[in-house]
């Protein structure tokens, strides 16, 4: 019998499989919607041309509808094809947009366009195909229409690390578990051991790889037990080129446990290092963390 590796497995319920449900969601994340709402009245310009690959519900083309000439949103699944097309209609702006019923990974759209928006992020980039559909994007893009990008939206991804002492004890239950935790909201249940450290950053301008890979040390700031590691995912959304400032979008935590706890001292330094594709399995991640003691720094 066939075992489906992670990746295989996670692919049956990703991209073009997320239930109608959780796209709804994802409109009521206030957080979401007010960044790209901010990012897309800043990047689109009147009369400009508009591409979504991953278009779900439509309310990203629909925000950029409100300036743009014309926005072709392509989505896979034909259920959010319906949906998209059934809310566009009922919105202002809404015959501006063009519901495409194709697979982001193979669409061009009739001519150039000036943005081109593509929201398929997950925390440190994983399971979703965000970084291979937009280098997969860019290189039709260019064989057909030259050199010159559009603008992206987001235009750059920032991930970075933190060790912490995480409680497991559920009701008395211990259960050492993956978890989100929401974005700037109070976590009692974990200790920060020492502050994040930027392990990657993707700029969509140029080529990006799918291989990250990191090592680096961090000095524990408390005396605890290291058992999990904190992932955060800060999505630059837009840049102002003339003052830098930028539009960002800093979606929620995710919590990986250790496959062992390391009690440390304050001052210890705890050496962490992982790989992984984007778009690969949280498990995959999970697998590859290493994270010992600098036993040289402590002589």
């Amino acid at each position: 019998m066939h075992t489906l590796h992670d990746d295989e497995a996670e692919s049956h319920y990703l991209g073009q499989f997320i239930p109608l449900h959780y796209h709804h969601n994802m409109l009521m994340d206030k957080n979401r919607m007010d960044n790209f709402k901010a990012a897309i009245d800043y990047a689109v310009f009147e009369g400009a041309k508009v591409l979504e690959l991953g278009g779900g519900t439509g309310v990203l083309s629909f925000l950029s509808a409100q300036k743009a000439d014309k926005v072709w949103c392509v989505e896979f699944n034909p259920v959010l094809v319906a949906e998209s097309r059934r809310l566009l209609a009922i919105n202002n702006n809404g015959h501006k947009v063009e519901v495409i019923h194709a697979d982001a990974f193979e669409y061009l759209p009739p001519e150039p366009v000036d943005v081109v928006i593509c929201e398929m992020i997950h925390v440190g980039m994983l399971r979703e195909k965000q970084v291979e559909v937009i280098e997969a994007f860019k290189e039709r893009y260019r064989k057909r229409f030259g050199d010159k990008l559009p603008i992206f939206i987001p235009t750059a991804i920032i991930m970075a690390v933190q060790p912490l002492q995480q409680d497991y004890d559920f009701s008395g239950y211990h259960a050492p578990i993956i978890q989100f935790q929401r974005v700037f909201a109070e976590h009692p249940t974990a200790t920060e051991l020492a502050p994040p450290q930027t392990y990657s950053i993707l700029d969509f301008t140029q080529t990006t790889s799918r291989e990250i890979a990191w090592e680096g040390m961090f000095k524990m700031e408390k005396s605890s037990s290291v058992n999990a590691l904190r992932f955060f995912t800060k999505n630059v959304l837009t840049m102002n080129q003339q003052d830098a400032s930028t539009i960002d979008w800093v979606i929620d935590y995710l919590v990986l446990p250790l496959s062992q706890p390391i009690s440390v001292q304050a001052g210890d330094e705890l050496h962490v290092s992982f790989s992984y594709i984007t778009g690969g399995s949280i498990r995959s991640l999970e697998n590859n963390i290493r994270a010992t003691l600098n036993i040289d720094a402590k002589k």
